[in-house]
């Protein structure tokens, strides 16, 4: 499963890449804007999204329109995660920063075993 890592601190971006690929994840990026991101979006299943990025604050509207239009679990990893909640619904989870391997890892786990369960039913259904 495709894991895009949407963070434009490049220690940051380095640790969330080798706690997935540790997880048996393939990642697409990093990407440290938006429009970087959106460039891997179609081959992204699940993306950990940063509130911060190159242009400012604007992982909340690039993680409506991963949701939107691409239908990515999204799981925002964040200094400020008071500010997701305040205006934000659809995400799948929020990882505060500092975080741990472990709470990557478990984040991770949940919405490919989430997916996993969506992928299923609709293939019983289209049968």
């Amino acid at each position: 499963m495709n894991v895009l890592i949407v963070e434009d601190e490049g220690l940051v971006a380095f640790q969330l890449k080798k706690i997935a690929v540790d997880a048996g994840f393939s990642v697409l990026g990093p990407a440290s804007g938006v429009e970087q991101a959106l460039a891997y979006a179609r081959r992204a299943e699940i993306a950990l999204v940063d509130i911060g990025l190159s242009e400012g604050k604007s992982g909340p509207q690039l993680a409506r329109r991963l949701i939107d239009r691409f239908h990515t679990t999204v799981i925002f990893v964040t200094g400020i995660p008071e500010a997701i909640r305040q205006g934000f619904g659809g995400a799948f989870a929020i990882i505060p920063k500092p975080f741990s391997d472990r709470q990557v890892a478990e984040a991770l786990g949940r919405a490919r075993d989430m997916r996993m369960g969506l992928e299923n039913q609709t293939m019983l259904h289209r049968s």
